[in-house]
């Protein structure tokens, strides 16, 4: 069962917690109470910033402060294990009588006394931070590169999700090719009689009359083609003349009468 920790007035009055930027001091105060007794927790980016800001996309916050609080003097970036991990210069006190933590100690930071076969917390916590300076530089620029690529990453990514928009924007703004209009013969009536339905050179009075109301079918259609066209420009050209009794205003006041 994990001991409660309490922040106290010295640690908020501590060098340690003093120097870190006003910005990144709620991610400071976080770590307090969300590293291990020893101070220690692994750098994921996005699980601390899951602890730390819950329901907030704040992966990006929490690495800038990351990086910030590293510059400070507030925690120690290294590896271990093959990961990445923090150590908090100034843990919290705690009363440790039968603590352990798991989590591996920043190199060159001293052996630890073993406790029940895992590591125990017996040093002091200001010297995990000195010791291990040097090798938290070296594990804060694999940090800074880390954070720099995962940005250019995003960059590229949006980049492309840009890409593909536009070329579905232009997809959609390629003209469609337009449906052919049915020739108006293929409906005209015919040409000639029952008896020539072909039309013939000679006199015959019944292809006469087929040519006859054959013109007078087409010039309907073409006049209809032509009146429809005019109705949709004309509406196009909506006036809106309105009456000059209805520009009175409510009171009575007529703008002619005045001038």
């Amino acid at each position: 069962m994990s001991k409660q920790r309490v922040i106290s007035p010295d640690d908020l009055q501590s060098p340690e917690y003093l120097r870190v930027p006003h910005i990144a001091r709620p991610t400071a105060l976080g770590l307090w109470v969300h590293t291990d007794a020893a101070g220690r927790t692994e750098l994921i980016p996005e699980v601390l910033a899951g602890r730390l800001y819950p329901g907030e996309a704040a992966t990006e916050m929490v690495v800038n402060h990351l990086l910030q609080l590293d510059e400070a003097g507030f925690l120690t970036i290294y590896q271990a294990d093959g990961r990445e991990w923090i150590a908090l210069t100034r843990p919290l006190r705690a009363d440790r009588r039968g603590t352990t933590v798991m989590s591996p100690p920043p190199p060159s930071s001293g052996p630890e006394t073993p406790h029940m076969g895992s590591r125990d917390i017996t040093r002091d916590p200001m010297a995990l931070g000195r010791a291990g300076a040097r090798e938290g530089e070296r594990a804060g620029v694999r940090v800074r590169e880390s954070a720099r690529e995962r940005a250019r990453a995003e960059v590229r990514a949006e980049q492309a999700a840009r890409a593909e928009a536009w070329a579905a924007v232009e997809s959609d703004r390629e003209a469609m090719p337009d449906r052919p209009e049915r020739p108006m013969l293929l409906d005209a009536p015919p040409i000639g009689c029952p008896d020539h339905p072909e039309g013939k050179r000679g006199p015959c009075g019944p292809c006469r009359d087929a040519r006859h109301k054959r013109d007078v079918w087409l010039q309907e259609q073409i006049y209809g083609q032509k009146l429809a066209a005019y109705h949709e420009q004309a509406a196009r050209h909506v006036t809106f003349d309105e009456p000059a009794g209805e520009w009175a205003n409510d009171d009575g006041w007529d703008p002619d009468a005045a001038f």
